[in-house]
Formats: structure tokens, sequence, C-alpha cells
């Protein structure tokens, strides 16, 4: 088995044998971690951060985690929430006014939180560098019409999710989304995940990898339904090359574009499975984690053409909740158990050509760990 570095509670030994099987099979470097009751009792790392095999997958390693980004963007609307200053049933345009243009007036803040805006593609943009233009985008999406009636239906907001969230955030706080979670989540806790990458960071950079047989312009699409069928365009296409560029670190594309690995993406949200807070920081009220749990939509989902249910800024998997990102990053945190459970990589796989069971099978094994 491959070589894994890091800490792992003996009762977490299977986390440790699945991520070294993942290792010696389909990964070239990856992470994964646990957070239980709060404390870390899984953090273990091995592999290289680059296709090449050159250089090692350390301990500060990270790499961008592309739509597991979004668990951290949520988080953000949930801390405001608890705090009072973000009402989750109130209209959109409340805090945008602009945003009640075209027939939105009746969006409400859960509905974007909950991929059921009707919003869940960019018509303006059409290349990736028109998204590091923040105020042209957000100004389009205010003046775009939704697609469905608001709460109505629900479908992927692949991109739009953080310019639609971030924008509100911005406009309660004054600060980019990027800049409030800095502030608010990463600092207190001592995460190391960053919405919008500062050069200094660079050189820790672990790029994404292609998945086999495919080269770095090899395109985001989110998962096909059941029936096989691709989903809808979002209007931009993201390519390994862009996510690995620089202009990419440095903008803030808060649906997509975080950089991090296990640890920080598991000490983040293990906030919300452990009460609000971890680590003696405390960053919201038990009361203000259960909109991540709460089911608002369950049903078909337009865009992914599966079954699913959304929560207010997550995905709902039975008793856990949480997000992965395009290539097979994934948390998902259990608050019946105060659990959660975090896997990062380099190597992207393209579930159009092969199945990726990647992530589930870290979680799966921290589950034996409690059992």
């Amino acid at each position: 088995m491959t070589g894994i570095d890091g800490s792992c509670d003996p009762r977490f030994a299977a986390v440790r044998e699945a991520l070294a099987a993942l290792l010696g099979k389909d990964d070239v470097g990856a992470s994964a971690a646990v957070y239980l009751d709060g404390e870390p009792v899984v953090d273990i790392w091995g592999g290289y951060a680059d296709a090449d095999r050159s250089a090692g997958w350390d301990r500060d390693t990270i790499t961008g985690v592309n739509s597991t980004t979004k668990n951290m963007t949520a988080l953000c609307a949930l801390i405001l929430a608890d705090r009072g200053e973000l009402d989750l049933s109130a209209p959109v345009a409340a805090y945008w006014p602009e945003f009640a243009a075209a027939g939105k007036e009746s969006v409400l803040v859960r509905h974007v939180l909950s991929h059921t805006a009707g919003l869940p593609d960019l018509t303006g943009p059409t290349a990736p560098e028109e998204l590091y233009d923040w105020e042209s985008v957000t100004a389009g999406l205010a003046a775009q019409a939704p697609v469905w009636e608001p709460g109505t239906a629900a479908g992927y907001h692949a991109l739009t999710f953080g310019f639609l969230v971030g924008e509100i955030v911005r406009r309660i706080t004054g600060r980019s989304l990027g800049e409030f979670f800095a502030d608010e989540v990463a600092e207190p806790l001592g995460a190391d995940f960053h919405i919008g990458l500062s050069a200094d960071h660079d050189h820790r950079v672990a790029p994404l990898i292609p998945p086999p047989s495919l080269t770095d312009e090899y395109a985001a699409s989110a998962p096909p339904g059941p029936d096989g069928a691709p989903r809808e365009n979002t209007g931009v296409a993201i390519r390994v090359k862009d996510a690995n560029s620089v202009a990419w670190r440095r903008a803030q594309i808060p649906a997509v574009n975080g950089f991090g690995n296990a640890r920080s993406v598991a000490l983040v949200q293990s906030v919300l499975a452990n009460g609000g807070s971890v680590g003696g920081v405390r960053l919201l009220s038990p009361e203000g984690c259960e909109p991540a749990w709460q089911e608002v939509f369950r049903g078909n989902d337009r865009v992914l053409r599966t079954p699913m249910s959304w929560t207010v800024g997550f995905g709902k998997f039975g008793n856990t909740f949480g997000w992965g990102g395009w290539g097979g990053s994934l948390v998902a945190s259990d608050p019946g158990s105060r659990m959660t459970v975090a896997y990062v990589m380099n190597q992207m796989i393209d579930r159009d050509r092969q199945d990726d069971n990647r992530g589930m099978e870290i979680v799966m094994a921290a589950y034996s760990g409690l059992n």
C-alpha cells in the first residue's frame, strides 16, 4: 500500500487504509480528514502534488476543490442569518434592490441557497475570463428573468450560486464573499481555505490533473442523470487549464474556486455538524446550524436530471448534508453523529467515463470507525 502521512485515531484505521488503496489505484495525491465532536480524529495525506510525481503531497499542500467551495459560501450566509443580519425568508431584493428586475421580486434568499431561484445559468458570459468581473456578472444576473417560478422547481446553480450568495453578502457587509470568509471563518478557526488565493500561496498548490486519457482542455459538466442525458449548458465551459490558471486563483468565483485540503474543508464544515463551534471557537448558534440539514426542496433537479434533496445551501443525502466538486472532492457532515468527513485530491475522474466513488469510500470508512 502507498505510504500515508499524518495522524489517525486507531478507531478510524479504515480511513487510512481506504486512502492508501485509492493512492495505489486511481489517485496521484490526496488528503482525507474526519472531525468528530469538533475534534480532528483523522488528518492524513499522501502521494504526489504533480502529474510527473516529482513533488510529494505535503501536510500543507492545497488544491482547487471546485464546487466543494459551495459549502463554504453557504456557511457564510448561515452565519449572517444567525446574527440577524440576513433573513432567509426575505426577498433577495430587500438587500439587492436591482435584483427585483425581470420578475424576480418574489425570489427569496432561501430560493437562491436551495437552487430553486430559477437562475441556473449565466446568460451573459461565454468565456472564463468574463467571470472575473464581479460587477458585470452580478449586474447581468440582476437583469435576468427566472426560467421557472421561484421556489416551484430546482435546478443546480453551478456558477450562479456563488455570485448570487456572494452579492447578498457584499450588500450586507460591504465585503466580498472571499473577504468575509477569510475574516469571519478561516481566520478565527485557523483554517487553510481560500476563496481568492494570494500569490504567496502559489508554491503550495497542487494543480488539478485531468482524467486519464484526457487533456487540460477537459471541461466541467454536471453529472448526467440516471438516463445518461447530459445536463444543460451553463454558458461558460470551465476547462482544467482554466481552473489551474493564476487568473482563476486570484479571482473570486465563490461557487467553484476555493482552495484547500481535506483538513481545512473538514475543519470549517465541522462547525455545522458540531452545534456551531469547533476548537473553542463559536461561529453560530446551534439553532443557526439547523437550516443546513432542513430540507427545502425534494424532487427532480432540472439541471442534474436526477432526484435531489436541497437544504439551505447544501445537498441532503439521508442523515448527511454537504456537497462535492468537479473531479472528485467531497465533504459530508452528519449532525446526529457530530461527524464531518472530507476528501480532497488532484487527480480528476470523468464520471461520464468512469464511476467515481472515492469520496464515498472515505465517508463509509469513517462510519465504520463510529461503529
